[in-house]
């Protein structure tokens, strides 16, 4: 065992980086949200509110918006978790009427994420409201997006991102390594087929069967979990082949470097399940995590898959609004075929 530092990477390194990961990923707190405010009131006591949130840890304020419009498309763009809007006669309500309303709107495409934040914006009115007592601060909720609050609509994009990422992974990374232990590969390399096209034929099969594993996805999450496709059906199948491709190319990269079916599937689940949960960003916040491991999620292929899936299911956006997501996806599936075909070996050892 102690000669097998593979043996030993698996025993003592494996545990180490997952107790790390975890360690930094696990937590009910969500920090460094980032939320903006649309003060219509522009007053003394709206400023004092807005400079409470900027000053909690919970939250990042972006900037101060000037109408609903912009706060509509802060949210589908996905750069803002929680919107803050002090109403125009917010003033007058308070010093008159003792009582003025405010208006917190919230992305629920994650249902538990809005509802932390609201809870969070309320106990920081709350605290201002109880220094100035009797007068009152209420605040009005609004979920944009899921506003029944269901949690499929979340998991739905994130367990399209883990199986389609697992499966594809899986099924062709075994399938280089098996013609070397079964003895076919030598005919293959004889043979006058480019070795090109015969990784490409490797993972042509594995595509089809992906397809039809992604049309019985959403055909499931359509009638049976109730996810809208509030967004073009067309181009979120194109989307997921794009990404069903970039999967399939990780998965042929892993053949061709492995030296057995049992290193290529264990490489396949282990390396990739917990990168996939934990920096897909449907089980946990990516804010919460530390600045290294938010520029580790970047080369996830799943993190990008996530966000294409619910901007279009869910928010109901169009191309426009997922390009930079798909020409990252585009540019890993170009680089993980080009590093393929590099450490594919044309000779047996």
């Amino acid at each position: 065992m102690f000669r097998d530092r593979k043996t030993l990477l698996i025993l003592f390194g494996l545990p180490i980086a997952q107790i790390l990961l975890f360690g930094f990923a696990l937590t009910n707190e969500i920090k460094n949200s980032r939320i903006v405010v649309c003060d219509y009131a522009k007053c003394g006591i709206s400023r004092q509110l807005t400079e409470k949130f900027a000053a909690n840890n919970n939250f990042i304020v972006e900037e101060a918006l000037l109408s609903h419009h912009q706060i509509e498309d802060a949210f589908r763009s996905g750069r803002i978790k929680l919107a803050v809007v002090f109403p125009l006669d917010f003033e007058d309500d308070y010093q008159h009427l003792n009582q003025a309303h405010v208006q917190l709107i919230a992305d629920a495409t994650d249902p538990n994420t809005a509802n932390m934040l609201t809870a969070y914006a309320t106990n920081i009115i709350m605290e201002y409201q109880n220094l100035s007592l009797p007068y009152q601060i209420n605040t009005e909720t609004r979920m944009i997006y899921n506003p029944e609050l269901k949690g499929a609509i979340n998991f739905v994009p994130g367990v399209m991102a883990l199986v389609l990422m697992l499966v594809c992974v899986m099924m062709t990374s075994a399938s280089i390594v098996r013609e070397k232990e079964y003895g076919t590969m030598e005919v293959l390399l004889v043979s006058p087929l480019n070795p090109f096209m015969l990784i490409i034929s490797k993972a042509i099969p594995y595509l089809l069967l992906s397809l039809v594993n992604l049309i019985v996805i959403i055909l499931l999450s359509i009638t049976l979990l109730g996810v809208p496709v509030n967004g073009s059906l067309l181009l979120l199948f194109l989307i997921s082949i794009l990404f069903i491709i970039t999967a399939l190319s990780l998965g042929l990269l892993i053949s061709n470097v492995a030296q057995t079916q049992q290193t290529a599937i264990l490489v396949s689940l282990i390396g990739l399940m917990v990168p996939t949960i934990l920096f897909t960003g449907f089980t946990f916040p990516l804010e919460n995590m530390p600045v290294v491991l938010q520029w580790l999620a970047n080369i996830v292929p799943a993190k990008w898959y996530y966000t294409i899936v619910k901007s279009i299911m869910i928010k109901g956006l169009g191309f426009g609004a997922i390009w930079k997501e798909t020409l990252v996806l585009a540019v890993m599936t170009c680089l993980l075929l080009m590093i393929s075909f590099k450490k594919f070996k044309v000779r047996l050892e």
